[in-house]
């Protein structure tokens, strides 16, 4: 599916500042807000990797090995996914092919979220949302268990530069690229885009899950 104008604009500008501070590998991402990551994934969870290896997966047309990594974890809790817990995580070797690297000493937690393979594997990439457990804002933390899902049927559109505007009422417009030059802002840290009781969508910021029908942004 053909990215939107907005789309594109967007992951040329956080190309744009990257570059500004190191070089631009092969792998790049469109921005997601954490809900709408959390919607596209098959699986989210917090756990701790304790272990990795390189594993072998065949050979590709030339003949040459093609690997992957295998990350060991210990899951710690499930927002999504299957019902029995998840054990590895797989990914590309290498950064520049969008693989992940994490910490292998389990001292650190983190939130995963990534696809379901063939077989129940889990597969993730660096365009998938993956962050240090310790970095979330306590908003993140409690709208993994409702919110987010509230919202799945809402879309978050991303606002690189203006004009914007959302172009249906089910669109929540994601401003932290164009009000803060960072991705991940306020809008990110501490709101959810959920759906009103007459079926548009709209920023909802608090502590409690939103009330069926909620007239302002902030808690009732």
């Amino acid at each position: 599916m053909p990215l939107s104008i907005n789309g594109v604009l967007c992951t040329l500008t956080v190309l744009i500042l990257w570059q500004a501070e190191e070089l631009v590998e092969a792998c790049s991402c469109a921005p997601v807000h954490p809900q709408q990551a959390f919607c596209n994934a098959d699986v989210v969870i917090r756990a701790k990797v304790v272990g990795e290896k390189e594993i072998d997966t065949g050979n590709d047309i030339y003949g040459n090995p093609i690997t992957r990594m295998q990350y060991d974890i210990k899951q710690i809790k499930m927002y999504k996914g299957p019902d029995q817990d998840i054990e590895e995580v797989f990914t590309a070797p290498v950064s520049a092919v969008c693989g992940v690297t994490f910490d292998t000493s389990g001292k650190k937690e983190y939130l995963i979220s990534g696809k379901v393979e063939a077989g129940g594997k889990m597969h993730v990439t660096l365009c998938d949302y993956i962050t240090p457990w310790e970095s979330m804002s306590s908003t993140q933390k409690k709208s993994l268990t409702q919110r987010y899902q509230m919202g799945c049927d809402c879309k978050i559109v991303c606002c690189p530069s203006l004009p914007c505007a959302i172009s249906a009422p089910e669109e929540c417009l994601w401003t932290d690229l164009m009000m803060e030059k960072q991705v991940y802002g306020r809008q990110a840290n501490h709101y959810a885009c959920v759906k009103r009781a007459d079926g548009s969508c709209s920023w909802y910021r608090g502590n409690a899950p939103p009330k069926k029908e909620f007239l302002d942004i902030e808690d009732p």
